[in-house]
């Protein structure tokens, strides 16, 4: 019988399975030698008696944590971050590891450094570093970690050894959807310089430009990732000029500064997207209902969860780096989600 107030323990878990308590040890730890009525019989009696394992014990018998530390920046309530951090999260479940998050503070090498020893204190197998900023790229290159790591970001620029979504593509989806609806002047709202995301879909804007003659591409100076900053921006290209001057189309870099623009066009007048029509990326959870419903690059983040995870427990059990049987640089390919802005 359970005493009141204190949670079952493997002695409860044995009586009520009837087994040994090293038996139940063996089947915390999947011991290889216990037979599967076994093992299910176990696995019933914790579930009835809401059972779960004493981590710090656990890990004393077994001398692992089945615990990854994950590497955020302190931007990480975006979209992309925060998705990506809850890809990893879920996957990592999946594959029976715990997840323990550390914030830097700042981007420069002294708070990455702290983050890291935070994770380390923790006990983690394997680090995945989410956080895009060339800064926080720059620290870790710094760094001598005691433990295997991945890079989850969607740059996929040359050297990169991540899991990364094919940016460049998915900017170049966005601008030909754009050009093959007729559009000649469309202009390119940026992300800020120091996100590896935010260069590559510029990068993909400008390629797909440059294959057609008869197209005329304007980059904007950086937004910040924020509605307002796209807004701003949006103001300033809708602002009055010759008609043969004006941009029809607008690329951003993320959906929320493509939400500013769609602000901006409201106040100046334009509609879209008979006046000019507007493409996004990331496809928030808010972005089929913009007024217009946004066009947008979708990024499959959950997939990204699961390669970057594969990838680590892998290099963590001893399987090398081809984790899940994906080879390092192979991107993940974007969507792009036509709805009415564009």
């Amino acid at each position: 019988m359970i005493e009141s107030g204190r949670a079952p323990g493997v002695r409860e878990v044995a009586a009520a399975a009837g087994v040994s308590r090293q038996t139940v040890s063996r089947v915390l730890n999947d011991h290889p030698s216990i037979r599967p009525e076994t093992r299910d019989r176990v696995i019933a009696a914790m579930a009835e008696l809401n059972f779960r394992p004493n981590r710090a014990a656990r890990m004393l018998t077994t001398a692992r944590s089945t615990t990854i530390g994950v590497l955020a920046a302190s931007t990480s309530s975006l979209f992309g971050p925060a998705s990506s951090i809850d890809a990893v999260e879920n996957a990592a479940r999946d594959a029976g590891y715990f997840v323990t998050v550390a914030h830097t503070s700042a981007l420069d090498r002294a708070s990455v450094e702290a983050a890291l020893d935070h994770l380390l204190a923790q006990a983690v197998e394997g680090i995945v570093v989410i956080a895009p900023q060339q800064r926080v790229q720059d620290a870790m290159a710094a760094v001598s970690l005691s433990v295997p790591s991945v890079t989850l970001h969607g740059a996929g620029a040359a050297g990169d050894d991540g899991v990364f979504v094919d940016q460049v593509e998915g900017a170049r989806l966005a601008t030909r959807h754009l050009i093959e609806r007729g559009h000649r002047r469309i202009a390119h709202l940026c992300g800020p310089g120091d996100w590896a995301e935010a260069r590559a879909r510029r990068d993909g804007f400008l390629a797909e430009v440059a294959d057609h003659a008869d197209v005329t591409g304007l980059v904007t100076r950086e937004g910040d990732w924020t509605a307002a900053s796209g807004a701003e921006i949006g103001a300033e290209l809708l602002s009055e000029r010759r008609a043969d001057e004006r941009v029809t189309a607008v690329f951003s870099s993320n959906d929320q500064m493509a939400l500013g623009v769609l602000h901006a066009a409201r106040l100046a007048g334009r509609r879209v997207p008979e006046d000019l029509a507007v493409v996004g990326f990331d496809d928030i959870p808010e972005a089929a209902f913009f007024a217009p419903p946004l066009t947008t690059v979708r990024q499959d983040f959950p997939e990204l969860g699961r390669r970057c995870v594969a990838r680590l427990v892998s290099l963590i059990e001893g399987g090398g780096a081809d984790g899940g049987g994906v080879a390092f640089g192979a991107p993940v390919a974007p969507v792009l989600v036509e709805r009415a802005s564009a």
